[in-house]
């Protein structure tokens, strides 16, 4: 190759054509030239002349892969994680032409690493746990807690359009009690009664409060989508932030199907279900106190009935 510099990925490939990559790009068009191979395949290090171990930003070892491959913890803990994967592989040649492969010296450098640990009193279930590099995803059962919630309806501008949904459904809900109110007390009980107000103001009123009402819900579903939209905005682009200034070894211990299920399967769930469920609750109990308020100016004594109901539900 005539270039002096020559940037290359490999990502998403194949096992045959990463060991083609190896052996025809790495080992041969770029044999003459200096290659700085920066990867955790550590079935390509016996290829390699000269292996820096990074570890917190520093060089951790330094020197060929045989002699840093038990004199260390840092390769070893590499090694321990892809011990699964690497012996399915196919046996790959050292570039030196020698007849140990990869499986062999894995095996022979883990059951020397396995002595060492007996030796200096480790544990087993340590070791590996140490040596996992993909961690395992936390879940947690129970309830969700009240601050949970409570972030969430602060984050869209501080929580300020809340109270104009709650206080626009509780505007609907008085003037739907006015509705019945008015019908009840403006028709009249049977056609030989002179009934109060005529009846163009009877459906002149009714059509004014139903109107009003529409009103209402109008405004609410405003305030609600718009508080709805510029939470999943937020969060959404939180959630990429943190991705994209994350450290590489968070990619290294998080599988790419995770992320991609936060950010889809997850991010649907804020963008259409959570707020309007939210909203649904408040929404009925905002109806159901209505409703015992109206019946109590018929019968208090359902009081008797909801009070133990309401104190045994919560």
């Amino acid at each position: 190759m005539p270039t002096s510099i020559c940037l290359m990925i490999r990502s998403a490939q194949s096992m045959p054509i990463q060991d083609l990559h190896l052996q025809e790009c790495l080992l041969g068009a770029l044999a003459s030239k200096t290659v700085v191979y920066v990867t955790h395949q550590i079935e390509f290090l016996p290829s390699a002349d000269l292996i820096l171990v990074m570890k917190g930003g520093r060089i951790a070892q330094a020197g060929k892969y045989n002699d840093i491959l038990g004199s260390g913890e840092e390769l070893m803990e590499l090694v321990g994680a892809h011990q699964d994967a690497l012996t399915a592989l196919d046996v790959i040649d050292v570039a030196n032409g020698g007849s140990e492969t990869i499986s062999l010296s894995l095996s022979r450098s883990l059951s020397s690493s396995e002595e060492k640990d007996k030796q200096n009193g480790k544990d087993d279930g340590d070791k590996v746990q140490s040596g996992q590099l993909v961690q395992e995803e936390e879940r947690e059962k129970g309830r969700v807690g009240f601050w949970v919630y409570w972030k969430y309806l602060t984050l869209a501008y501080g929580g300020a359009l809340v109270p104009f949904v709650l206080i626009a459904q509780l505007l609907f809900q008085v003037l739907q009690i006015a509705s019945n109110y008015w019908m009840a007390w403006a028709s009249p009980v049977s056609k030989d009664a002179k009934p109060p107000v005529s009846t163009s103001t009877l459906i002149y009123v009714f059509v004014a409060l139903a109107v009003a009402s529409s009103l209402c819900i109008l405004i609410r579903a405003l305030f609600l989508v718009t508080a709805a939209y510029k939470t999943a905005t937020l969060l959404f682009n939180k959630m990429h932030m943190a991705i994209f200034r994350a450290p590489m070894s968070f990619f290294d211990s998080t599988p790419s199907g995770r992320i991609l299920n936060r950010a889809s399967t997850d991010q649907s769930e804020v963008d259409t279900n959570i707020a309007y469920q939210m909203g649904s609750v408040a929404f009925s109990i905002i109806q159901l106190v209505g409703i015992i308020a109206v019946m109590s100016q018929v019968a208090w004594q359902v009081f008797l009935v909801f009070v133990p109901v309401i104190i045994i539900c919560f």
